[in-house]
């Protein structure tokens, strides 16, 4: 991949840490090695090139600090977490992203355009997929015992939890059913990579399997609290709404419809329903959604700080008081903060 040609639409190269891994994949002898009767050129603008596009910006690392927690709370000496296990979590986020942008209709990621947006649906998709078998790839290689098993039931239960986010209105469920939809969503689709992330530390510092399994609870309590987060910063937010918006078109399973259902007020609920329903047909779609947005986050605010707070105590709660532990919950806590 040296030889890098002008009348790429990429940039390139790049050097972040992801891509310099990603080069050292594509290399001879590396976990994807790439064909070398295929010119460069090519390989830049099929694979390499819209790779780069996503995992060359900036992201939360949050999924890598949990991985960098679960080594520290299973004893492991600082700053020596293996680099290999957090880009595998990383790589696999990224190739989540690329792929729900595609689901979602999505049009940013990261500050810049979906990787659909620029390279198309057909070429987006495979690229995301990729990443899942080159991380499973670059996992096997750190001959981690059990991680790459871990790692594949993750994947189905961050795939159910997808299923369930794609198909489920929560119009067309009874207002009680709600929250547990939204739970379960939440569990298998954010949660489960958290707690793998988690469990990969945990599992590199040689944790016993006790440790471990606490250790990834704090993960997966952490991840679905930083859900929690995200679906009500994008209500209160008012420059988030924008992203609340997607959700909230498509009736999609999000905290704040099952924080109203759980105010238990059938009135309520069938108000939200009908504005909901109305949004596409409305003389100012955008606006409808923006305002709409607005006023559902009026409504679940207080509930939601309630339910974040209690989930991230619940989290921290799954481990030991240690000093690893306090920095897990300051992250947790900054994030909390972050997101208003």
């Amino acid at each position: 991949m040296e030889n890098r040609v002008k009348s790429s639409p990429f940039a390139l190269p790049a050097g972040s840490p992801l891509t310099d891994a990603l080069l050292d994949a594509l290399a001879p002898g590396g976990t994807s090695a790439l064909d070398p009767s295929v010119p460069s050129a090519v390989w830049d603008a099929a694979l390499y090139g819209p790779a780069t596009a996503i995992l060359d910006r900036p992201g939360k690392d949050v999924r890598a600090r949990l991985v960098k927690a679960g080594w520290a709370l299973a004893g492991g000496a600082p700053g020596a977490c293996p680099a290999a296990i957090t880009r595998v979590i990383e790589i696999l986020h990224a190739g989540s992203l690329i792929v729900d942008d595609v689901q979602d209709g999505s049009e940013k990621r990261r500050g810049g355009p979906a990787l659909h947006c620029m390279v198309g649906i057909p070429l987006a998709i495979n690229t995301g997929n990729w990443m899942y078998f080159w991380a499973l790839a670059e996992l096997a290689r750190t001959e981690l015992p059990g991680a790459v098993e871990r790692a594949l039931s993750t994947l189905v239960r961050c795939h159910q939890g997808q299923a369930l986010d794609l198909a489920t209105r929560v119009m067309d469920l009874d207002m009680r059913a709600v929250p547990a939809v939204v739970a379960a969503t939440t569990r298998l689709k954010t949660g489960a990579l958290c707690r793998l992330a988690s469990e990969l530390g945990a599992l590199a510092a040689g944790a016993p399997d006790w440790a471990v399994t606490a250790i990834g609870a704090l993960g997966e309590g952490s991840g679905i609290a930083l859900q929690m987060l995200d679906d009500l910063g994008c209500l209160i937010a008012e420059d988030r709404r924008p992203k609340a918006c997607e959700d909230l078109a498509l009736g999609r399973p999000t905290w704040a419809w099952a924080w109203l259902a759980e105010a238990g007020d059938p009135f309520a609920w069938a108000r939200a329903c009908t504005d909901q329903r109305h949004l596409a047909t409305a003389a100012d779609p955008e606006a409808a959604q923006l305002a709409f947005a607005a006023s559902l986050g009026s409504q679940v605010e207080r509930r939601g700080r309630v339910a974040v707070r209690e989930t991230i105590d619940a989290a921290l709660a799954t481990v030991p008081a240690t000093r690893a532990r306090d920095a897990v919950a300051a992250d947790l806590r900054a994030m909390e903060a972050m997101y208003g």
